[in-house]
């Protein structure tokens, strides 16, 4: 979508922070006067580049940052320094850079005059702490990178900025098979959330669910080193629940944890081992179409609005208010590329030609237990051949597929699998897509790869 249609979307609906996990010029020109408060990522793959010298970050900051602050009147008030980039699957890449990166940063915002004004962070996994019984009184960071972690939550403290965290209940259940379901939900977020799980006893506390059994482990990491959880400003950079691409990956249950985290939002609501509400960044805003799927299908389909900014689900934002969806999406026209009916009448194979158009095309929900698993193997290939026509935005030859390719204008949609039309790039000025951030393609967590760079709300 355009930036000006995003952020349009994100006031309509009351979400007055964003966080874009690269500085876009396109994104922070339209969040200019917008209101929307912007936390603005640095990739992983700059942060040997920021750590090396203090002008390096200098740079970047007077780049991304000040002539936004300055020229266009975003509202620029956090620096995120890498993406979880801790991650025991990069196998210590970045434990090196990170530290002095934020350091840099940090220095340069100062030298800048924004110091006060715009805060430095790390956002990180919830792989950074641990607990080694289970409980989350137990909770410590990780053994391999404690002194650093102490070290770096001294120095945002110092410098009166957040540490933010990532936590995933989904990736908790979809990682495990004996994961108990219910205690990935919220109690009273509908459909029985949380009712039913059997609480995790630690002392005189029971969790109810793993959002608040995870973050009070956080707690208990930092008290366990010598901080008062209650005066360090926390951020949940991440929380969601992804709506296709696996088998508990679906609209309903998206609808029931995130209505359930929202109602937490609106409330105020802290967990029992602190009850200050953190600042919550709900994952995700769209869905994104070119986001690398090793860690699973659904890595694609995490946003609380379909690519096009359409609302998937009902979502109750206090106040008697409900999600409204995007407005003044342009369409390509109303045509779809379908298997022809005498490919699929006459026995011809069209398995290859399908394959190559989901190799360049985002199939994902063609996966089992996906919202398009119900397909027969003819309406499969429609739907391989009608994202690659949408991806190719309706060009001239990309419905062929060796003649088994038609053009219809008869919508293709079936029960929950929804055949869609691209949005018509060459009537709106665009985000550009992102590149993959980071290292190991094969890690089983997802970084900054993105379509869509607006991806983190906050609803106030």
């Amino acid at each position: 979508m355009p930036p000006n249609i995003v952020v349009k979307l994100l006031r309509d609906n009351g979400f007055n922070k964003v966080k874009l996990f690269e500085a876009d010029p396109g994104a922070l020109r339209a969040l200019g006067k917008s209101g929307i408060q912007v936390m603005v990522g640095i990739p992983n793959d700059l942060l040997a580049t920021m750590a090396s010298t203090v002008t390096n970050a200098e740079l970047w900051v007077q780049q991304n940052v000040s002539q936004y602050i300055s020229k266009y009147g975003t509202d620029i008030r956090y620096v995120a320094v890498g993406n979880e980039p801790f991650l025991k699957t990069y196998k210590d890449r970045f434990v090196r850079s990170t530290y002095p990166a934020l350091q840099n940063v940090q220095a340069a915002l100062v030298k800048a005059g924004l110091g006060r004004q715009v805060k430095v962070t790390v956002p990180l996994n919830a792989d950074v702490y641990e607990s080694g019984d289970g409980l989350p009184s137990s909770g410590d960071f990780r053994s391999d990178i404690k002194t650093l972690m102490v070290s770096i939550v001294r120095f945002l403290a110092d410098s009166v900025s957040p540490i933010t965290f990532n936590i995933y209940p989904f990736l908790s259940l979809n990682a495990d098979p004996n994961f108990p379901r219910e205690y990935a939900f919220f109690p009273d977020s509908g459909g029985g959330g949380g009712r039913g799980a059997k609480p995790v006893v630690d002392g005189s506390i029971s969790y109810t669910n793993v959002f608040d059994a995870n973050f009070d482990t956080l707690v208990s990491a930092l008290e366990k080193n010598g901080f008062d959880a209650n005066k360090v400003e926390i951020i949940v950079g991440e929380v969601g629940w992804p709506t296709d691409g696996d088998v508990n990956a679906n609209t309903a249950l998206a609808q029931r944890f995130n209505q359930g985290l929202l109602n937490r939002i609106v409330q105020g609501q802290g967990t029992p081992r602190r009850k200050t509400a953190p600042e919550v960044y709900i994952f995700s805003l769209v869905d994104e179409d070119v986001k690398s799927i090793d860690p699973g299908k659904f890595e694609r389909h995490w946003g609380i609005f379909s690519y096009d900014g359409a609302v998937k689900y009902p979502l109750s934002l206090g106040n008697g208010r409900q999600l409204v969806p995007a407005k003044g999406v342009r369409y390509q026209a109303r045509e779809w590329c379908v298997l022809s009916p005498q490919a699929a009448g006459n026995g011809a194979t069209w398995t290859s030609s399908a394959d190559y158009a989901c190799q360049l095309a985002d199939c994902t929900s063609l996966g089992p237990g996906s919202s398009c698993a119900g397909l027969d193997s003819a309406a499969n290939a429609s739907y391989a051949f009608n994202m690659y026509f949408q991806k190719m935005d309706h060009r001239r030859g990309s419905c062929v597929f060796n003649n088994l390719g038609v053009v219809t204008k008869i919508d293709p949609s079936s029960g929950s699998c929804r055949f869609p039309i691209e949005i018509d790039t060459s009537r709106h000025e665009t985000l550009r897509p992102r590149k993959n951030s980071g290292g190991g393609e094969g890690k089983w967590r997802t970084v900054a790869t993105a379509a869509m760079v607006v991806v983190w709300a906050v609803f106030n």
